[in-house]
C-alpha cells in the first residue's frame, strides 16, 4: 500500500472514500500525524486507476 490522498478534513475524507468505492479500488485509512484527518493509501497498482476517479470528479463538477 502506498500512500494516495491526504483529506482536508472529514467531508473531504469522505469524499474520496465514496470515490474509490464507487470505483472498485480498495483502500486503508492509516493515521495521520497529530490533528490531521486520516490519510488514503491504495495498492500501488490502483493509483493510476484511482487517480483517474479523482481526476473525472474534478471535472464532472
Amino acid at each position: 500500500m502506498v500512500r494516495f490522498y491526504n483529506p482536508k478534513d472529514e467531508a473531504d475524507l469522505a469524499r474520496v472514500e465514496a470515490i474509490l468505492c464507487k470505483g472498485g479500488i480498495e483502500y486503508f485509512l492509516r493515521d495521520a500525524k497529530a490533528g490531521a484527518a486520516k490519510e488514503i493509501e491504495v495498492a500501488e497498482e490502483d493509483v493510476p486507476k484511482a487517480e483517474e476517479l479523482m481526476l473525472q470528479d474534478k471535472t464532472s463538477k
